[in-house]
């Protein structure tokens, strides 16, 4: 193998490197923010700080909610140290089409967008019955750490 094909390499997918996570200060963190607790991007409901003991760090006590999975969960930490917090995301796109389990969404831009699953829940059965009823939609979605979630929906205003 020559030098040349040697640095020959194809690279399936790439991204714009961004990180699905940025450090923060746990002091810093306020209720209804993000966090990333057990590796899962969450939503903090309750927060408490203790005070120092003798010879050691106030410790922030976090009380959250998995923004995908809605499981409650909780970390303790010194206020000191660093948290992760998740870069989330939200966005809406038009309703096109339900195929196979999977919502077939239109970015704004006029592409296509048909990897995000209907959920599993009474909001999916709902958007399945309005967009059966002839309902234009306009689904909210919500990503974070490489995961993405429908969250919501509303009708289009007419004439969009």
């Amino acid at each position: 193998m020559s030098d040349d094909e040697q640095h020959n390499q194809t690279f399936e997918q790439a991204n714009a490197g961004a990180s699905h996570t940025f450090p923060m200060q746990c002091s810093a963190l306020r209720k209804n923010g993000h966090v990333v607790i057990k590796g899962r991007p969450c939503k903090i409901v309750d927060m408490s700080t203790s005070k120092t003991g003798k010879h050691g760090h106030a410790k922030v006590h976090l009380v959250a909610i998995d923004i995908f999975t809605g499981k409650k969960l909780e970390d303790i930490s010194p206020s000191t140290h660093n948290m992760d917090v998740p870069n989330v995301n939200r966005n809406e796109y038009q309703l096109v089409n339900i195929d196979d389990g999977f919502l077939n969404l239109m970015t704004p831009d006029g592409a296509s967008k048909d990897d995000v699953r209907v959920p599993d829940s009474e909001l999916g059965e709902q958007i399945q019955a309005d967009f059966e009823a002839g309902k234009d939609l306009l689904i909210s979605i919500i990503s974070a750490m490489g995961e993405e979630q429908a969250i919501s929906y509303k009708e289009a205003p007419k004439g969009s």
